[in-house]
């Protein structure tokens, strides 16, 4: 029910003037609609981030303590094997002593020494290409010549001294002999190099009494 709002008499539904003092019904004010509450933010997709975030962080993390672990282990290997191998140089000579077998090369004529072929006659020692190996019961002993001969000459000098060689290849530029020995093998290199005549030989042969 309404009421006039000058005189507070009680008015009919619909009725616009009070019956009574005769001022004016004015319409009752529209009641404010209460507000509705904040939405609340999603969390789903925010959960689902938050797992994504935590397992690439796992993996990154397994990956840096995977790569710290192999470079340590590098590190210890390369550590034991350094501590392992003994480097000495005299004079000119370089040695290496390893727990597999020991390597020298040098620019002297040590290596022609231990050789045990014959030099072809006149030929000079060079200082490069010189070198003694040895791993476990096989020695290798390499050393290089230079002959102003011809190719063919020095080619026909060592055919002479393996006359029962396995394997013979000549051309105008290069001439290989292979021969076994009865510990090893020995093979020839000769090679035309401009004016001279380059000679490389190498002996492989296995210790006498290593099996």
């Amino acid at each position: 029910m309404a009421f006039c709002n000058s005189c507070g008499a009680a008015l009919n539904a619909g009725t616009k003037f009070c019956n009574k003092c005769g001022a004016a019904v004015t319409a009752p004010p529209m009641a404010t609609p209460a507000p509705l509450p904040p939405a609340q933010p999603a969390t789903g997709g925010s959960s689902a981030l938050k797992i994504i975030l935590i397992v690439l962080a796992i993996i990154v993390g397994l990956g840096i303590i995977s790569v710290g672990a192999f470079s340590f282990f590098v590190y210890r290997v390369a550590k034991s094997a350094r501590d392992k191998v003994h480097i000495s140089q005299e004079g000119d000579q370089v040695k290496i002593d390893s727990p597999v077998g020991s390597f020298s090369a040098n620019s002297s004529d040590q290596a022609p020494k231990d050789l045990g072929v014959d030099v072809y006659p006149g030929a000079q020692a060079q200082k490069d290409g010189n070198a003694s190996m040895t791993f476990g019961s096989v020695h290798t002993v390499t050393a290089s010549y230079a002959s102003s001969d011809s190719l063919d000459k020095v080619c026909t000098f060592y055919k002479s001294k393996f006359p029962n060689a396995m394997t013979t290849t000549s051309d105008q530029n290069q001439c290989t002999i292979i021969s076994n020995t009865q510990n090893g093998m020995i093979t020839i290199n000769i090679e035309a190099n401009g004016d001279a005549t380059k000679i490389q030989i190498s002996n492989v042969n296995k210790k006498i009494g290593s099996n």
